[in-house]
This record gives C-alpha cells, sequence and structure tokens, in this order.
C-alpha cells in the first residue's frame, strides 16, 4: 500500500478543509500535545503517556501500513492564512486484508477541534477510501465500536450512516464497559440501513 496516500474533505461554510495522511515523525510533537488531554487519555485503548509511548506508536503505524492491514491517518485542519496545517485527530481503518468482508474504524479528535464537525467529516472520507480501495478485495461492510459511556462517538457514527447493531458486554481492560457496535454496508452490498445478521 501506498504510505503517500492523502484524503481531503473539502470545507464548509463554518469549517476550513481538512487533510487526512499517514503519521509521520513530524506529528510527534503535537500527539503529544493532543494526549494531555484527560479525555482523550481515558477514552484511548492504550494511553500515550510519555514521549517513548509515542513513539512506539508511531512505529505501529507504519508498521500496519506496510503490512497492508492498518492505515491509520493524521487528520489535519487546514489554515486560512500561510500558517500549516495543524493536527485536530485521528482516524483508523484496520482489518480489511485482501479476502476479509469487514473492517473496523476508530477515531478520536483533539481537545481543541471537539464540537466542530471533524470526526464526522474524516470519518466520512476514510470509509469512501476505505470501500474505494478494499471493495474490489471483498470489503463489504465497516464496524465502529464505542463504549456506552461515549454518546459524542454515537452521534458520530449516526452522522455518517454507520447503523447501530448491538449491545457488546464488556471486554476489560480493553473494554472496561459494555459498548455498542454500528455497521456500514458497502455500496452495493444492501441499503445502507440494512445491517447483516449477528
Amino acid at each position: 500500500m501506498n504510505v503517500s496516500v492523502i484524503i481531503t474533505a473539502a470545507a464548509t461554510p463554518t469549517a476550513p478543509a481538512l487533510l487526512l495522511r499517514p503519521w509521520c515523525s513530524d506529528d510527534v510533537p503535537e500527539l503529544i500535545e493532543a494526549y494531555k488531554d484527560p479525555a482523550l487519555r481515558r477514552g484511548a485503548r492504550s494511553p500515550l503517556e510519555s514521549e517513548d509511548d509515542v513513539l512506539r506508536w508511531m512505529r505501529m503505524q507504519e508498521r500496519g501500513w506496510e503490512a497492508g492491514d492498518r492505515f491509520g491517518f493524521a487528520v489535519l485542519e487546514t489554515a486560512q492564512d500561510a500558517a500549516p496545517p495543524r493536527l485536530v485527530g485521528n482516524v483508523v481503518v484496520k482489518d480489511v486484508g485482501a479476502g476479509e468482508p469487514c473492517g473496523e474504524v476508530g477515531y478520536w479528535t483533539a481537545a481543541a477541534a471537539r464540537g466542530r464537525g471533524v470526526a464526522p467529516r474524516a470519518l466520512e472520507a476514510l470509509t469512501t477510501w476505505a470501500f474505494d480501495t478494499f471493495a474490489a478485495d471483498g470489503l463489504e461492510c465497516l464496524e465502529l465500536l464505542h463504549q456506552v459511556d461515549n454518546p459524542a462517538s454515537c452521534r458520530v457514527a449516526e452522522k455518517c450512516g454507520y447503523v447501530f447493531d448491538r449491545i457488546l458486554p464488556s471486554w476489560p481492560p480493553t473494554y472496561p464497559l459494555d459498548g455498542h457496535l454500528h455497521v456500514k454496508t458497502a455500496p452495493g452490498h444492501g441499503t445502507s440501513g440494512e445491517v447483516r445478521a449477528g
């Protein structure tokens, strides 16, 4: 898989354009800053507490791209002036290897960017890219999981057409609380409201 993939989400009347690209070493300082947010650390499967944690996480992103089974993107907000784009979030699609009918998406938004529609716009762009890129290899649906105490993720899922499928039991330590499973089917694999049996 080409690690120079760039995905864009167009500007809206109230928000600048988003640029999604693979993570790189230049992102380390902003990623460390983003993970100072207690809410982000609390919701993360593997909180990044130190620079060493961040560097290990960056290596994991690189290995995912090399293996072709995990594609993590830094979400950057373009500036109106000449300033460089700034980090506002992360989106990832994983388990989308050849022959896999269902993959999984995830995301987070930096504290300063919450409430501005970053997550749904980035997730929508990622979803389109994933289906365009992997449908020919057998990708039929994408799953989105979140804990029940995260209603914001529920709203993002619904905005992006990920239909609620079922409650998942907790699975400590990864998921200490019950979760919601949302599913979105690829174009041509049933209607957007149709959910596979589970």
